[in-house]
Protein backbone atom coordinates (compact mmCIF):
# COMPACT_ATOMS: atom_id res chain seq x y z
CA UNK A 1 0.00 0.00 0.00
CA UNK A 2 2.98 2.32 0.58
CA UNK A 3 4.13 1.90 -3.05
CA UNK A 4 0.60 2.55 -4.29
CA UNK A 5 0.30 5.73 -2.21
CA UNK A 6 3.67 7.06 -3.37
CA UNK A 7 2.80 6.31 -6.98
CA UNK A 8 -0.45 8.28 -6.76
CA UNK A 9 1.30 11.31 -5.33
CA UNK A 10 4.02 11.13 -7.98
CA UNK A 11 1.51 11.30 -10.79
CA UNK A 12 -0.38 14.09 -9.08
CA UNK A 13 -3.45 11.97 -9.32
CA UNK A 14 -6.62 11.99 -7.24
CA UNK A 15 -8.36 8.88 -5.91
CA UNK A 16 -11.09 8.99 -8.55
CA UNK A 17 -8.93 8.36 -11.65
CA UNK A 18 -7.01 5.73 -9.71
CA UNK A 19 -10.26 3.87 -9.01
CA UNK A 20 -11.12 4.14 -12.69
CA UNK A 21 -7.73 2.73 -13.57
CA UNK A 22 -7.99 -0.19 -11.16
CA UNK A 23 -11.58 -1.05 -12.08
CA UNK A 24 -10.79 -0.92 -15.78
CA UNK A 25 -7.86 -3.26 -15.26
CA UNK A 26 -4.22 -2.84 -16.27
CA UNK A 27 -1.10 -4.81 -16.75
CA UNK A 28 1.97 -4.19 -14.60
CA UNK A 29 3.93 -1.20 -15.77
CA UNK A 30 1.26 0.22 -18.12
CA UNK A 31 -1.47 2.74 -17.20
CA UNK A 32 -4.79 2.50 -19.04
CA UNK A 33 -6.04 5.83 -17.73
CA UNK A 34 -3.02 8.08 -17.85
CA UNK A 35 -0.85 7.81 -20.93
CA UNK A 36 2.73 7.74 -19.86
CA UNK A 37 1.97 6.88 -16.26
CA UNK A 38 3.61 3.75 -14.94
CA UNK A 39 1.81 1.14 -12.88
CA UNK A 40 4.04 -0.48 -10.26
CA UNK A 41 4.52 -4.19 -10.81
CA UNK A 42 2.12 -6.35 -8.82
CA UNK A 43 -0.31 -3.56 -7.86
CA UNK A 44 -2.99 -4.40 -10.42
CA UNK A 45 -2.69 -8.09 -9.78
CA UNK A 46 -3.20 -7.51 -6.05
CA UNK A 47 -6.14 -5.16 -6.58
CA UNK A 48 -7.82 -7.50 -9.08
CA UNK A 49 -7.36 -10.36 -6.64
CA UNK A 50 -8.92 -8.20 -3.91
CA UNK A 51 -11.95 -7.45 -6.07
CA UNK A 52 -12.40 -11.15 -6.84
CA UNK A 53 -12.14 -11.94 -3.13
CA UNK A 54 -14.81 -9.34 -2.36
CA UNK A 55 -17.11 -10.82 -4.99
CA UNK A 56 -16.60 -14.29 -3.53
CA UNK A 57 -17.44 -13.15 -0.01
CA UNK A 58 -20.48 -11.23 -1.22
CA UNK A 59 -21.73 -14.37 -2.97
CA UNK A 60 -21.04 -16.43 0.16
CA UNK A 61 -22.88 -13.87 2.30
CA UNK A 62 -25.87 -13.99 -0.03
CA UNK A 63 -25.94 -17.81 0.05
CA UNK A 64 -25.68 -17.88 3.86
CA UNK A 65 -28.61 -15.47 4.09
CA UNK A 66 -30.75 -17.65 1.80
CA UNK A 67 -29.68 -20.78 3.69
CA UNK A 68 -30.66 -19.22 7.01
CA UNK A 69 -33.93 -17.95 5.54
CA UNK A 70 -34.85 -21.48 4.45
CA UNK A 71 -34.06 -22.74 7.96
CA UNK A 72 -36.31 -20.02 9.43
CA UNK A 73 -39.13 -21.36 7.27
CA UNK A 74 -38.49 -24.89 8.51
CA UNK A 75 -38.30 -23.69 12.12
CA UNK A 76 -41.74 -22.09 11.81
CA UNK A 77 -43.20 -25.20 10.18
CA UNK A 78 -41.89 -27.67 12.77
CA UNK A 79 -43.41 -25.66 15.62
CA UNK A 80 -46.57 -27.70 15.00
CA UNK A 81 -44.76 -30.84 16.21
CA UNK A 82 -42.23 -29.37 18.63
CA UNK A 83 -43.95 -30.67 21.75
CA UNK A 84 -42.94 -34.16 20.59
CA UNK A 85 -39.33 -33.00 20.49
CA UNK A 86 -39.59 -31.64 24.05
CA UNK A 87 -40.93 -35.01 25.21
CA UNK A 88 -38.13 -36.83 23.38
CA UNK A 89 -35.45 -34.72 25.08
CA UNK A 90 -37.07 -35.34 28.48
CA UNK A 91 -37.01 -39.09 27.95
CA UNK A 92 -33.34 -38.95 27.00
CA UNK A 93 -32.02 -36.38 29.51
CA UNK A 94 -34.78 -36.06 32.13
CA UNK A 95 -34.67 -32.32 31.46
CA UNK A 96 -37.81 -30.38 30.56
CA UNK A 97 -37.45 -27.17 28.60
CA UNK A 98 -39.44 -25.48 25.88
CA UNK A 99 -36.76 -25.93 23.22
CA UNK A 100 -38.92 -24.21 20.62
CA UNK A 101 -38.20 -20.88 22.32
CA UNK A 102 -34.46 -21.45 22.06
CA UNK A 103 -34.84 -22.54 18.45
CA UNK A 104 -36.71 -19.38 17.48
CA UNK A 105 -34.29 -17.09 19.37
CA UNK A 106 -31.22 -18.70 17.80
CA UNK A 107 -32.78 -18.64 14.33
CA UNK A 108 -33.81 -14.99 14.74
CA UNK A 109 -30.26 -14.03 15.76
CA UNK A 110 -28.72 -15.82 12.77
CA UNK A 111 -31.19 -14.44 10.23
CA UNK A 112 -30.92 -10.90 11.64
CA UNK A 113 -27.13 -10.96 11.57
CA UNK A 114 -26.88 -12.26 8.00
CA UNK A 115 -29.66 -9.90 6.83
CA UNK A 116 -27.97 -6.80 8.31
CA UNK A 117 -24.64 -7.77 6.74
CA UNK A 118 -26.32 -8.37 3.39
CA UNK A 119 -28.07 -4.98 3.46
CA UNK A 120 -24.81 -3.21 4.28
CA UNK A 121 -23.04 -5.13 1.52
CA UNK A 122 -25.73 -4.13 -0.99
CA UNK A 123 -25.41 -0.49 0.08
CA UNK A 124 -21.64 -0.63 -0.47
CA UNK A 125 -22.24 -2.25 -3.83
CA UNK A 126 -24.65 0.50 -4.88
CA UNK A 127 -22.11 3.12 -3.78
CA UNK A 128 -19.36 1.41 -5.74
CA UNK A 129 -17.33 0.65 -2.63
CA UNK A 130 -15.44 -2.59 -1.96
CA UNK A 131 -16.86 -4.94 0.66
CA UNK A 132 -13.64 -5.41 2.71
CA UNK A 133 -15.35 -7.85 5.10
CA UNK A 134 -13.62 -8.04 8.48
CA UNK A 135 -12.10 -11.39 9.45
CA UNK A 136 -14.47 -11.59 12.44
CA UNK A 137 -17.51 -11.36 10.16
CA UNK A 138 -16.00 -13.94 7.83
CA UNK A 139 -15.58 -16.31 10.77
CA UNK A 140 -19.12 -15.68 12.02
CA UNK A 141 -20.56 -16.25 8.55
CA UNK A 142 -18.78 -19.58 8.26
CA UNK A 143 -20.02 -20.56 11.74
CA UNK A 144 -23.57 -19.54 10.76
CA UNK A 145 -23.44 -21.75 7.68
CA UNK A 146 -22.08 -24.65 9.73
CA UNK A 147 -24.71 -24.27 12.46
CA UNK A 148 -27.59 -24.19 9.96
CA UNK A 149 -26.12 -27.13 8.05
CA UNK A 150 -25.85 -29.09 11.32
CA UNK A 151 -29.47 -28.24 12.09
CA UNK A 152 -30.63 -29.57 8.72
CA UNK A 153 -28.53 -32.73 9.11
CA UNK A 154 -29.92 -33.32 12.61
CA UNK A 155 -33.44 -32.78 11.32
CA UNK A 156 -32.88 -35.35 8.58
CA UNK A 157 -31.43 -37.94 10.95
CA UNK A 158 -33.66 -37.64 14.03
CA UNK A 159 -36.84 -36.09 12.67
CA UNK A 160 -37.08 -37.11 9.02
CA UNK A 161 -40.88 -36.87 8.90
CA UNK A 162 -40.58 -33.09 9.13
CA UNK A 163 -39.38 -33.03 5.52
CA UNK A 164 -42.84 -34.29 4.61
CA UNK A 165 -44.34 -31.62 6.87
CA UNK A 166 -42.50 -29.02 4.79
CA UNK A 167 -44.04 -30.42 1.61
CA UNK A 168 -47.49 -30.21 3.18
CA UNK A 169 -46.80 -26.61 4.23
CA UNK A 170 -46.11 -25.58 0.64
CA UNK A 171 -49.78 -26.23 -0.13
CA UNK A 172 -50.58 -23.38 2.26
CA UNK A 173 -47.63 -21.07 1.66
CA UNK A 174 -46.84 -21.67 -2.03
CA UNK A 175 -48.62 -18.61 -3.49
CA UNK A 176 -47.30 -16.32 -0.75
CA UNK A 177 -43.74 -17.61 -1.02
CA UNK A 178 -43.96 -16.97 -4.74
CA UNK A 179 -44.99 -13.36 -4.13
CA UNK A 180 -42.13 -12.90 -1.65
CA UNK A 181 -39.51 -14.36 -3.98
CA UNK A 182 -40.73 -12.20 -6.87
CA UNK A 183 -40.46 -9.14 -4.62
CA UNK A 184 -36.98 -10.12 -3.47
CA UNK A 185 -35.75 -10.69 -7.01
CA UNK A 186 -37.19 -7.33 -8.03
CA UNK A 187 -35.29 -5.57 -5.24
CA UNK A 188 -32.14 -7.47 -6.14
CA UNK A 189 -32.34 -6.13 -9.69
CA UNK A 190 -31.10 -2.70 -8.58
CA UNK A 191 -27.74 -3.69 -7.07
CA UNK A 192 -27.30 -6.32 -9.78
CA UNK A 193 -27.80 -3.73 -12.52
CA UNK A 194 -25.37 -1.39 -10.78
CA UNK A 195 -22.73 -4.11 -10.55
CA UNK A 196 -23.16 -5.17 -14.19
CA UNK A 197 -22.89 -1.54 -15.31
CA UNK A 198 -19.60 -1.01 -13.47
CA UNK A 199 -17.85 -4.29 -14.17
CA UNK A 200 -15.79 -4.69 -17.32
CA UNK A 201 -15.68 -8.48 -17.27
CA UNK A 202 -17.90 -9.47 -20.20
CA UNK A 203 -18.04 -13.13 -19.21
CA UNK A 204 -19.21 -12.25 -15.71
CA UNK A 205 -21.86 -9.89 -17.11
CA UNK A 206 -23.28 -12.57 -19.39
CA UNK A 207 -23.24 -15.16 -16.62
CA UNK A 208 -25.11 -12.94 -14.13
CA UNK A 209 -27.68 -11.89 -16.70
CA UNK A 210 -28.32 -15.50 -17.70
CA UNK A 211 -28.72 -16.60 -14.08
CA UNK A 212 -31.06 -13.72 -13.26
CA UNK A 213 -33.19 -14.21 -16.36
CA UNK A 214 -33.37 -17.97 -15.75
CA UNK A 215 -34.60 -17.42 -12.20
CA UNK A 216 -37.21 -14.89 -13.33
CA UNK A 217 -38.48 -17.19 -16.08
CA UNK A 218 -38.71 -20.00 -13.52
CA UNK A 219 -40.69 -17.70 -11.22
CA UNK A 220 -42.99 -16.78 -14.09
CA UNK A 221 -43.68 -20.46 -14.76
CA UNK A 222 -43.83 -21.47 -11.07
CA UNK A 223 -47.63 -21.02 -10.74
CA UNK A 224 -48.05 -23.81 -13.30
CA UNK A 225 -46.83 -26.24 -10.65
CA UNK A 226 -48.48 -24.67 -7.60
CA UNK A 227 -51.39 -26.68 -6.30
CA UNK A 228 -53.35 -26.31 -3.09
CA UNK A 229 -56.58 -27.83 -1.81
CA UNK A 230 -57.67 -24.33 -0.76
CA UNK A 231 -58.06 -23.19 -4.37
CA UNK A 232 -61.76 -23.85 -4.84
CA UNK A 233 -65.18 -22.28 -4.96
CA UNK A 234 -66.42 -21.31 -1.51
CA UNK A 235 -69.54 -23.43 -1.90
CA UNK A 236 -67.31 -26.46 -2.51
CA UNK A 237 -65.57 -26.10 0.86
CA UNK A 238 -66.02 -29.35 2.86
CA UNK A 239 -67.47 -29.23 6.38
CA UNK A 240 -65.14 -28.19 9.18
CA UNK A 241 -63.24 -31.22 10.54
CA UNK A 242 -64.30 -32.50 13.94
CA UNK A 243 -61.82 -32.02 16.78
CA UNK A 244 -60.24 -34.90 18.69
CA UNK A 245 -58.63 -33.85 21.97
CA UNK A 246 -55.09 -35.22 22.11
CA UNK A 247 -54.91 -36.54 25.69
CA UNK A 248 -57.74 -34.11 26.36
CA UNK A 249 -56.88 -30.43 26.24
CA UNK A 250 -53.17 -30.54 27.19
CA UNK A 251 -52.67 -26.80 26.72
CA UNK A 252 -55.33 -26.06 29.33
CA UNK A 253 -54.93 -28.93 31.82
CA UNK A 254 -52.54 -31.78 32.65
CA UNK A 255 -52.72 -34.41 29.93
CA UNK A 256 -54.70 -37.61 30.44
CA UNK A 257 -56.59 -36.32 33.50
CA UNK A 258 -60.30 -35.83 34.10
CA UNK A 259 -59.75 -32.08 34.14
CA UNK A 260 -58.19 -32.34 30.68
CA UNK A 261 -61.19 -34.34 29.47
CA UNK A 262 -63.68 -31.75 30.74
CA UNK A 263 -61.63 -28.88 29.26
CA UNK A 264 -61.73 -30.72 25.94
CA UNK A 265 -65.52 -30.97 26.23
CA UNK A 266 -65.61 -27.19 26.70
CA UNK A 267 -63.69 -26.92 23.41
CA UNK A 268 -66.45 -28.81 21.61
CA UNK A 269 -64.29 -31.84 20.85
CA UNK A 270 -66.19 -34.91 19.72
CA UNK A 271 -63.59 -37.48 20.76
CA UNK A 272 -61.29 -37.73 23.78
CA UNK A 273 -58.06 -39.41 22.63
CA UNK A 274 -55.99 -41.05 25.36
CA UNK A 275 -53.59 -43.88 26.20
CA UNK A 276 -54.36 -46.82 28.46
CA UNK A 277 -52.04 -48.96 30.57
CA UNK A 278 -52.90 -51.69 33.04
CA UNK A 279 -51.58 -51.71 36.59
CA UNK A 280 -49.89 -54.68 38.25
CA UNK A 281 -53.19 -55.65 39.87
CA UNK A 282 -55.17 -55.44 36.62
CA UNK A 283 -56.71 -51.93 36.71
CA UNK A 284 -56.63 -50.06 33.36
CA UNK A 285 -55.60 -46.39 33.82
CA UNK A 286 -54.72 -43.40 31.65
CA UNK A 287 -51.02 -42.81 31.00
CA UNK A 288 -48.98 -42.10 27.88
CA UNK A 289 -45.35 -42.62 28.96
CA UNK A 290 -44.00 -45.98 29.99
CA UNK A 291 -42.43 -44.24 32.99
CA UNK A 292 -44.26 -41.98 35.43
CA UNK A 293 -41.51 -39.38 35.86
CA UNK A 294 -42.73 -36.77 33.36
CA UNK A 295 -46.36 -36.40 34.43
CA UNK A 296 -46.35 -37.34 38.13
CA UNK A 297 -44.33 -36.81 41.31
CA UNK A 298 -43.22 -40.45 41.45
CA UNK A 299 -39.62 -39.41 42.16
CA UNK A 300 -40.73 -37.79 45.40
CA UNK A 301 -43.17 -40.51 46.51
CA UNK A 302 -41.36 -43.64 45.29
CA UNK A 303 -37.78 -42.51 44.51
CA UNK A 304 -36.37 -46.04 44.42
CA UNK A 305 -39.05 -47.19 41.93
CA UNK A 306 -39.26 -44.08 39.77
CA UNK A 307 -37.53 -45.70 36.77
CA UNK A 308 -39.87 -48.70 36.70
CA UNK A 309 -42.48 -49.21 34.01
CA UNK A 310 -45.90 -47.76 34.80
CA UNK A 311 -47.41 -51.24 34.71
CA UNK A 312 -45.18 -52.32 37.64
CA UNK A 313 -47.23 -50.20 40.07
CA UNK A 314 -50.49 -51.39 41.61
CA UNK A 315 -53.55 -49.17 41.61
CA UNK A 316 -53.19 -48.23 45.29
CA UNK A 317 -49.68 -46.87 44.63
CA UNK A 318 -50.79 -45.00 41.52
CA UNK A 319 -53.55 -43.24 43.47
CA UNK A 320 -50.95 -41.70 45.79
CA UNK A 321 -49.31 -39.80 42.93
CA UNK A 322 -49.94 -36.16 42.05
CA UNK A 323 -50.70 -36.00 38.32
CA UNK A 324 -51.18 -32.22 38.06
CA UNK A 325 -48.53 -30.12 39.84
CA UNK A 326 -45.90 -30.90 37.18
CA UNK A 327 -48.09 -28.95 34.73
CA UNK A 328 -47.62 -25.73 36.72
CA UNK A 329 -43.94 -26.37 37.42
CA UNK A 330 -42.74 -27.28 33.93
CA UNK A 331 -45.25 -25.27 31.88
CA UNK A 332 -45.26 -27.55 28.83
CA UNK A 333 -47.21 -24.91 26.88
CA UNK A 334 -47.21 -21.08 27.09
CA UNK A 335 -50.96 -21.19 27.80
CA UNK A 336 -50.24 -22.41 31.35
CA UNK A 337 -49.37 -18.85 32.36
CA UNK A 338 -52.91 -17.66 31.57
CA UNK A 339 -54.70 -20.15 33.84
CA UNK A 340 -57.06 -18.68 36.40
CA UNK A 341 -56.55 -19.16 40.15
CA UNK A 342 -59.43 -21.65 40.20
CA UNK A 343 -57.91 -23.68 37.38
CA UNK A 344 -54.52 -23.69 39.10
CA UNK A 345 -56.06 -25.08 42.26
CA UNK A 346 -57.93 -27.71 40.27
CA UNK A 347 -54.68 -28.72 38.54
CA UNK A 348 -53.03 -29.52 41.87
CA UNK A 349 -55.93 -31.83 42.78
CA UNK A 350 -55.54 -34.08 39.74
CA UNK A 351 -54.80 -37.78 40.16
CA UNK A 352 -54.21 -40.54 37.63
CA UNK A 353 -57.69 -41.53 36.41
CA UNK A 354 -58.74 -45.10 35.79
CA UNK A 355 -60.27 -46.08 32.47
CA UNK A 356 -63.54 -46.68 34.31
CA UNK A 357 -63.59 -43.06 35.51
CA UNK A 358 -62.74 -41.78 32.03
CA UNK A 359 -65.52 -43.84 30.43
CA UNK A 360 -68.03 -42.54 32.96
CA UNK A 361 -66.98 -38.94 32.27
CA UNK A 362 -67.18 -39.52 28.50
CA UNK A 363 -70.64 -41.06 28.84
CA UNK A 364 -71.91 -38.13 30.91
CA UNK A 365 -70.39 -35.61 28.48
CA UNK A 366 -71.72 -37.50 25.44
CA UNK A 367 -68.37 -37.68 23.67
CA UNK A 368 -66.51 -40.65 22.22
CA UNK A 369 -63.27 -42.01 23.60
CA UNK A 370 -60.40 -43.32 21.45
CA UNK A 371 -57.35 -44.95 22.96
CA UNK A 372 -54.18 -46.93 22.43
CA UNK A 373 -53.28 -49.78 24.78
CA UNK A 374 -49.64 -49.67 25.90
CA UNK A 375 -47.04 -51.09 25.90
CA UNK A 376 -47.69 -53.24 22.83
CA UNK A 377 -44.61 -55.41 23.35
CA UNK A 378 -45.52 -56.43 26.92
CA UNK A 379 -45.56 -60.16 27.63
CA UNK A 380 -49.00 -59.88 29.29
CA UNK A 381 -50.56 -57.84 26.49
CA UNK A 382 -53.46 -60.25 25.97
CA UNK A 383 -54.40 -59.95 29.65
CA UNK A 384 -54.29 -56.15 29.18
CA UNK A 385 -56.77 -56.47 26.32
CA UNK A 386 -59.05 -58.68 28.41
CA UNK A 387 -58.98 -56.33 31.41
CA UNK A 388 -59.68 -53.31 29.19
CA UNK A 389 -62.58 -55.02 27.42
CA UNK A 390 -64.09 -56.06 30.72
CA UNK A 391 -64.07 -52.48 32.02
CA UNK A 392 -65.63 -51.17 28.78
CA UNK A 393 -68.43 -53.73 28.80
CA UNK A 394 -69.21 -53.12 32.49
CA UNK A 395 -69.15 -49.31 32.19
CA UNK A 396 -72.49 -49.05 30.41
CA UNK A 397 -71.14 -46.62 27.81
CA UNK A 398 -72.71 -47.08 24.35
CA UNK A 399 -70.17 -49.16 22.46
CA UNK A 400 -70.38 -46.93 19.39
CA UNK A 401 -68.76 -44.22 21.52
CA UNK A 402 -65.65 -46.36 21.98
CA UNK A 403 -63.01 -46.19 19.23
CA UNK A 404 -60.47 -49.03 19.44
CA UNK A 405 -56.96 -48.32 18.10
CA UNK A 406 -54.75 -51.27 19.20
CA UNK A 407 -53.96 -53.82 16.47
CA UNK A 408 -53.11 -56.63 18.88
CA UNK A 409 -55.92 -59.18 19.32
CA UNK A 410 -58.29 -57.04 17.24
CA UNK A 411 -60.26 -60.05 16.05
CA UNK A 412 -60.89 -61.08 19.66
CA UNK A 413 -62.20 -57.58 20.40
CA UNK A 414 -64.53 -57.74 17.39
CA UNK A 415 -65.99 -61.00 18.62
CA UNK A 416 -66.46 -60.01 22.27
CA UNK A 417 -67.62 -56.42 21.62
CA UNK A 418 -68.82 -56.08 18.00
CA UNK A 419 -70.32 -52.67 18.67
CA UNK A 420 -66.92 -51.04 19.31
CA UNK A 421 -65.73 -48.95 16.37
CA UNK A 422 -62.46 -50.25 14.95
CA UNK A 423 -59.94 -47.57 13.97
CA UNK A 424 -56.90 -48.59 11.91
CA UNK A 425 -53.49 -46.95 12.00
CA UNK A 426 -52.75 -47.71 8.36
CA UNK A 427 -54.03 -47.05 4.88
CA UNK A 428 -56.35 -49.53 3.21
CA UNK A 429 -54.74 -52.37 1.31
CA UNK A 430 -55.29 -53.08 -2.36
CA UNK A 431 -57.04 -56.40 -1.69
CA UNK A 432 -58.72 -55.47 1.58
CA UNK A 433 -61.07 -58.27 2.67
CA UNK A 434 -63.00 -56.09 5.09
CA UNK A 435 -63.54 -52.46 4.16
CA UNK A 436 -62.11 -49.93 6.59
CA UNK A 437 -64.48 -47.38 8.05
CA UNK A 438 -62.04 -45.35 10.18
CA UNK A 439 -58.32 -44.64 9.78
CA UNK A 440 -56.02 -42.71 12.13
CA UNK A 441 -52.73 -41.53 10.60
CA UNK A 442 -50.05 -38.84 10.93
CA UNK A 443 -50.98 -35.82 8.83
CA UNK A 444 -47.78 -36.27 6.79
CA UNK A 445 -48.90 -39.71 5.57
CA UNK A 446 -51.90 -38.72 3.46
CA UNK A 447 -52.02 -36.47 0.45
CA UNK A 448 -54.97 -34.23 -0.38
CA UNK A 449 -55.89 -36.53 -3.26
CA UNK A 450 -55.99 -39.56 -0.95
CA UNK A 451 -58.10 -37.70 1.60
CA UNK A 452 -60.62 -36.78 -1.10
CA UNK A 453 -60.73 -40.36 -2.35
CA UNK A 454 -61.31 -41.76 1.13
CA UNK A 455 -64.03 -39.20 1.68
CA UNK A 456 -65.76 -40.25 -1.54
CA UNK A 457 -65.58 -43.86 -0.35
CA UNK A 458 -67.15 -42.94 3.03
CA UNK A 459 -64.01 -43.72 5.01
CA UNK A 460 -63.52 -41.48 8.03
CA UNK A 461 -59.98 -40.04 8.15
CA UNK A 462 -58.50 -38.67 11.36
CA UNK A 463 -55.04 -37.08 11.15
CA UNK A 464 -52.73 -36.22 14.05
CA UNK A 465 -51.32 -34.05 15.61
CA UNK A 466 -52.61 -30.77 14.13
CA UNK A 467 -51.99 -27.63 16.19
CA UNK A 468 -51.31 -24.76 13.80
CA UNK A 469 -54.15 -22.93 12.00
CA UNK A 470 -52.32 -23.06 8.64
CA UNK A 471 -52.16 -26.85 8.79
CA UNK A 472 -55.77 -27.14 9.96
CA UNK A 473 -56.80 -24.94 7.01
CA UNK A 474 -55.04 -27.17 4.46
CA UNK A 475 -56.63 -30.32 5.89
CA UNK A 476 -60.01 -28.63 6.10
CA UNK A 477 -59.86 -27.77 2.41
CA UNK A 478 -58.75 -31.34 1.65
CA UNK A 479 -61.89 -32.72 3.28
CA UNK A 480 -60.44 -34.58 6.26
CA UNK A 481 -63.08 -35.90 8.67
CA UNK A 482 -61.33 -34.96 11.94
CA UNK A 483 -58.00 -33.95 13.40
CA UNK A 484 -56.32 -34.79 16.70
CA UNK A 485 -55.04 -31.61 18.32
CA UNK A 486 -53.37 -30.17 21.40
CA UNK A 487 -54.83 -26.74 20.60
CA UNK A 488 -58.57 -27.40 20.63
CA UNK A 489 -59.18 -23.93 22.12
CA UNK A 490 -57.54 -22.35 19.04
CA UNK A 491 -59.07 -24.51 16.30
CA UNK A 492 -62.50 -24.24 17.92
CA UNK A 493 -62.57 -20.51 17.11
CA UNK A 494 -61.78 -20.98 13.42
CA UNK A 495 -64.94 -20.44 11.39
CA UNK A 496 -63.18 -20.54 8.04
CA UNK A 497 -59.80 -21.59 6.60
CA UNK A 498 -57.14 -18.91 6.99
CA UNK A 499 -57.25 -18.27 3.25
CA UNK A 500 -59.25 -19.50 0.32
CA UNK A 501 -58.63 -18.57 -3.31
CA UNK A 502 -62.03 -18.50 -4.95
CA UNK A 503 -62.84 -17.65 -8.55
CA UNK A 504 -64.41 -14.29 -9.34
CA UNK A 505 -66.83 -14.00 -12.28
CA UNK A 506 -65.08 -10.76 -13.24
CA UNK A 507 -61.79 -12.62 -13.70
CA UNK A 508 -62.74 -15.22 -16.28
CA UNK A 509 -64.45 -14.08 -19.48
CA UNK A 510 -65.72 -16.21 -22.37
CA UNK A 511 -63.23 -16.72 -25.17
CA UNK A 512 -63.80 -17.67 -28.81
CA UNK A 513 -63.99 -21.31 -29.81
CA UNK A 514 -62.44 -23.83 -30.28
CA UNK A 515 -61.59 -23.51 -26.57
CA UNK A 516 -64.11 -24.09 -23.80
CA UNK A 517 -65.70 -20.73 -22.84
CA UNK A 518 -64.87 -21.04 -19.15
CA UNK A 519 -61.25 -21.97 -19.76
CA UNK A 520 -59.81 -19.35 -22.11
CA UNK A 521 -60.33 -15.76 -21.23
CA UNK A 522 -58.90 -12.50 -20.05
CA UNK A 523 -57.96 -10.90 -16.80
CA UNK A 524 -60.18 -8.03 -15.77
CA UNK A 525 -58.81 -4.95 -14.08
CA UNK A 526 -61.53 -5.45 -11.47
CA UNK A 527 -59.40 -8.24 -10.05
CA UNK A 528 -56.62 -5.90 -8.96
CA UNK A 529 -57.73 -6.13 -5.35
CA UNK A 530 -60.29 -8.20 -3.57
CA UNK A 531 -61.23 -9.20 -0.04
CA UNK A 532 -60.87 -12.95 0.32
CA UNK A 533 -62.77 -15.06 2.85
CA UNK A 534 -60.98 -15.57 6.11
CA UNK A 535 -59.90 -11.95 6.46
CA UNK A 536 -57.01 -11.93 3.96
CA UNK A 537 -56.77 -8.90 1.70
CA UNK A 538 -54.47 -10.04 -1.08
CA UNK A 539 -53.02 -7.92 -3.91
CA UNK A 540 -54.64 -9.69 -6.83
CA UNK A 541 -52.42 -7.80 -9.25
CA UNK A 542 -49.57 -9.90 -7.93
CA UNK A 543 -51.63 -13.07 -7.61
CA UNK A 544 -53.33 -12.58 -10.96
CA UNK A 545 -51.20 -14.98 -12.97
CA UNK A 546 -51.37 -17.68 -10.29
CA UNK A 547 -55.09 -17.11 -9.67
CA UNK A 548 -56.19 -17.28 -13.29
CA UNK A 549 -53.84 -20.13 -14.17
CA UNK A 550 -54.98 -22.31 -11.28
CA UNK A 551 -58.68 -21.52 -11.66
CA UNK A 552 -58.61 -22.27 -15.36
CA UNK A 553 -56.71 -25.45 -14.65
CA UNK A 554 -59.37 -26.55 -12.18
CA UNK A 555 -62.11 -25.82 -14.70
CA UNK A 556 -60.18 -27.72 -17.34
CA UNK A 557 -59.92 -30.71 -15.02
CA UNK A 558 -63.65 -30.57 -14.31
CA UNK A 559 -64.33 -30.40 -18.06
CA UNK A 560 -62.30 -33.60 -18.53
CA UNK A 561 -59.68 -31.90 -20.72
CA UNK A 562 -56.75 -33.09 -18.57
CA UNK A 563 -55.78 -36.27 -16.76
CA UNK A 564 -57.10 -36.29 -13.19
CA UNK A 565 -53.56 -36.48 -11.71
CA UNK A 566 -52.31 -33.46 -13.67
CA UNK A 567 -51.83 -30.40 -11.45
CA UNK A 568 -54.22 -27.50 -12.18
CA UNK A 569 -51.31 -25.31 -13.27
CA UNK A 570 -50.02 -27.72 -15.90
CA UNK A 571 -53.55 -28.54 -16.95
CA UNK A 572 -54.16 -24.86 -17.56
CA UNK A 573 -50.90 -24.59 -19.51
CA UNK A 574 -51.67 -27.59 -21.72
CA UNK A 575 -55.22 -26.46 -22.40
CA UNK A 576 -54.37 -22.82 -23.00
CA UNK A 577 -51.56 -23.43 -25.47
CA UNK A 578 -53.84 -23.53 -28.55
CA UNK A 579 -55.74 -20.43 -27.50
CA UNK A 580 -53.05 -18.20 -26.01
CA UNK A 581 -53.90 -15.29 -28.41
CA UNK A 582 -57.29 -15.06 -26.73
CA UNK A 583 -55.74 -14.58 -23.29
CA UNK A 584 -55.04 -10.95 -22.52
CA UNK A 585 -54.97 -8.46 -19.68
CA UNK A 586 -57.82 -6.01 -20.05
Amino acid sequence: MGQLSAWTHEAGASCEPLCTLLQAGCSPGVSATWPGARCPAGVCIAVTSGFQCDYSWFLFLFCVFLFTLVWLYFAIIILNDFHNFNEFIFKQRKLWLDWSLLLLIATAVLITYSAVLLVLALCLQLCGQPLKLHWLHKTLLILTALVVAAAFIGLGIKWAEEWRSARVSLQATGPFLHIGIVGGMTLLAWPLASFIYRTHNTGLKVFLLLVYCTVMIALYLAPLGITSPCIMEENQLPPKPALVGHRGAPMLAPENTLMSLYKAVDCDVQVFETDVMVSADGVPFLMHDEELTRTTNVQAVFPERAALNSTAFNWTDLQQLDAGSWFLERRPFPTVQSLSAGDRYQVTEQRIPSLEQALEAAKQSNISIMFDLRPENHSDYQSFVNATLEVILQSGIPLQQVLWLPDGFREQVKQQAPGIQQVYGRKRLQNEKESLLHVNLPYQDMSSEEIRQYRQDNISVNLYVVNQPWLFSVLWCSGVSSVTTNACQVLKEMKHPIWLLVSDPSILHPAPQPCAPAICGSLSAAALGSQLPGGWLLPSAVLAWEHVTLQKGLLAQQAGLCHQHTTPGWCSWLVLLPCSPAARIS
